[in-house]
């Protein structure tokens, strides 16, 4: 019999679940929605948060090891294909990145795991790049 090695945990259950998960959403959309240096992407944003908050709750979950909310709703996220009709340049990957970075320092992501979350949000937000500058 051979034993079975110990899961590690997912990045779901490190941020601390659904209602954690929720809050780190939730904190961003409060910052873009509320601090000047994030108008640039707040502008790609319709007037009301609500379904954006949903959208990104729903595919978080899936996409860190937790329930696949997004998937089950909509099918496979084509991620840079749904943000193709806005325009993103640096501007915008790193006002995203800088929102995201305070917004897990605001709701007590461990330090260990906000590094490990920006490099894999790096790589996302850079390759939704689809305009130069």
């Amino acid at each position: 019999m051979i034993p079975e090695e110990p899961q590690q945990p997912s990045v779901f259950d490190l941020i601390g679940g659904d209602a954690k998960l929720r809050e780190l959403v939730d904190r961003f959309y409060d910052l873009m929605d509320l601090e000047p240096e994030f108008a640039g992407i707040r502008a790609l944003h319709p007037a009301l948060l609500d379904g954006s908050r949903d959208k990104l709750h729903w595919f978080l979950s899936g996409w860190s090891g937790g329930p696949a909310l997004y998937i089950e709703r909509f099918g496979h996220p084509r991620l840079r294909a749904r943000h193709l009709p806005y325009a993103i340049a640096s501007s915008e990957r790193d006002q995203w990145l800088r929102c995201m970075a305070l917004a897990m320092q605001d709701v007590g992501v461990p330090q260990a795991l906000q590094q490990r979350l920006m490099q894999s949000f790096y790589q996302t937000a850079d390759w939704m790049r689809n305009k130069e500058g």
